[in-house]
């Protein structure tokens, strides 16, 4: 079980979002822009971070250099999750600290492998 921050502007995706990761046990606080997620979060730590590049007051990519700049977020997983799939996207994405990347729209159950596979793992977690 994570606690996950997922930030989109789009109501209906944060809902889709919301639903997958909770049905697999997780739990989300929401935002819808990066300002929003800031806000959101103040001095709390998630587990992961789920973002759109493209939402009004803070897009994905200033979002993400702005959690690599608190203490406490330098290795946390932040998958960004968008319609953007241009190759320079991706690495402006990787330059300002993303982990990964995904396109919408989203498959449910690839989007919980992802999140499996760049969760850290408890301490004496066994892989089975």
């Amino acid at each position: 079980m994570a606690l996950i921050l997922a930030v989109d502007d789009s109501a209906s995706l944060r809902q889709m979002v919301c639903f997958t990761l909770k049905s697999a046990g997780h739990q989300v606080i929401e935002a819808i822009d990066g300002v929003d997620a800031l806000e959101r979060l103040g001095d709390r730590q998630v587990d992961l971070v789920l973002t759109d590049q493209n939402m009004p007051r803070m897009d994905g990519l200033t979002l993400v250099a702005q959690l690599r700049g608190k203490p406490g977020y330098q290795r946390t997983p932040i998958l960004m999750l968008t319609t953007e799939s241009s190759d320079a996207m991706k690495q402006a994405g990787r330059a300002a600290g993303a982990t990964g990347w995904m396109v919408k729209p989203f498959d449910p159950v690839k989007l919980l492998n992802v999140i499996a596979k760049v969760l850290p793992q408890p301490a004496g977690a066994t892989h089975g």
